[in-house]
């Protein structure tokens, strides 16, 4: 039986095991949106995962958002990023760039005052943090239909920076509220051009990105995230038929070209999800809601490969709608409590509190599973 622990090809990628790090923003880049040693430090750290996906990685000055992300568009961020390879790499590990443009979730405060742009003329709601405190998101600029070949080129450059850096690919982010998301959600495009309007429009520009960076650097190192119908950060798609239409669209405008992998945020179980895998052929990412690890390491010890409830999996899918197995997760971990040096966990012999006689080897053992596993 397969389990979470063989290993796995994933593209251009042949993965040790099938534990995937899901990118986790840390706002730590120097100067000039620049990954430090502390960077390559961290991400050295952690390449016994199966794969790492990096922090959202802005492809452009203007893409920023968040304060302190690093980008991929100059000289300089190459030059970091190729220390975080090198440091991944020297412990065999593999890494890719997660392309995050966030469109109108951003602050000119963060990117030195430059304009923020999106499909449409509509200001996000809440606020974003900059140096300064929160401060509300500012109307973005609607991009012109002469701009949009410019933002796809953006993506391309920045996986040529990526590839060049000694990264092993990048995954697109086209999910949770930023640019490709917005261009997908008729909430945030009200363009009358050819990126707005029908399913089929809305989802072009995502699909140009895709093909235009699998033809740049290979189409077996670039992944693809989308969330259809997550609601997130007033990106909001409410109509079940016209999420599925765009995101039909989407899935059948890059499934020939045998990217690494689709990642998708919902229900692995759900309609749409096993529409929408059965559509790309190839292999699939899901996530769900949150789930405790422990009760995630005990499923698995009982031989289950599929994860019961992932942050974020990776499926190896059959082709045209085999059932897959859980390959990528994202969870939260707990801290092991430490115990006193000579003390060992005891049984209690009566509802009393007395102690009686410690208990046999495998009890033991047992008993400090359930400590460390316990939810």
């Amino acid at each position: 039986m397969t389990t979470v622990f063989d290993p796995i090809t994933v593209g251009a990628w042949t993965l040790p095991q099938r534990f995937v790090m899901a990118p986790l923003t840390r706002n730590r880049a120097e100067a000039g949106g620049v990954p430090g040693d502390l960077a390559a430090t961290y991400y050295g750290q952690r390449a016994g995962a199966g794969l790492i996906v990096t922090e959202g990685t802005q492809p452009s000055a203007v893409g920023q958002g968040y304060l302190d992300t690093p980008g991929l568009h100059s000289s300089e961020q190459v030059a970091g990023w190729r220390k975080v390879a090198d440091a991944v790499h020297a412990r065999d590990g593999r890494i890719v760039a997660q392309l995050m443009h966030v469109g109108r979730i951003a602050h000119p405060d963060n990117k030195d005052g430059l304009e923020t742009v999106a499909p449409s003329a509509l200001t996000a709601p809440g606020e974003m943090v900059t140096a300064d405190g929160q401060k509300p998101h500012v109307e973005p600029r609607a991009l012109e239909t002469s701009e949009v070949p410019g933002l796809v080129e953006e993506f391309v450059q920045a996986a040529r920076n990526a590839v060049e850096a000694g990264l092993d690919g990048v995954e697109v982010h086209g999910a949770n509220g930023y640019v490709l998301h917005q261009f997908l959600a008729p909430s945030t495009n009200e363009r009358t051009d050819e990126y707005g309007g029908s399913p089929e429009n809305r989802a072009r520009l995502t699909i140009d990105v895709v093909r235009a960076v699998a033809e740049a650097i290979g189409a077996e190192k670039v992944g693809l995230r989308i969330s259809p119908a997550h609601n997130i950060q007033g990106v909001l798609e409410t109509d079940p038929d016209d999420t599925r239409a765009t995101y039909e669209a989407l899935v059948d405008g890059i499934a020939d070209l045998g990217i690494a992998y689709l990642s998708i945020l919902g229900d692995p179980e759900g309609e749409l999800f096993q529409d929408l895998r059965t559509r790309f052929g190839g292999t699939v990412g899901h996530g769900a809601d949150r789930a405790e690890p422990g009760h995630l390491l005990r499923r698995w010890r009982r031989g289950l490969h599929r994860l019961p409830d992932p942050r974020r999996g990776l499926t190896d899918g059959a082709r045209r709608g085999g059932r897959g197995r859980a390959v990528r997760c994202r969870v939260r971990t707990r801290a092991r409590r430490p115990r006193a040096r000579g003390r060992r966990p005891r049984h209690r012999a009566s509802s009393r509190g007395s102690h009686g006689p410690a208990p046999p080897r495998r009890a033991r053992r047992r008993h400090r599973r359930e400590l460390l596993h316990r939810p």
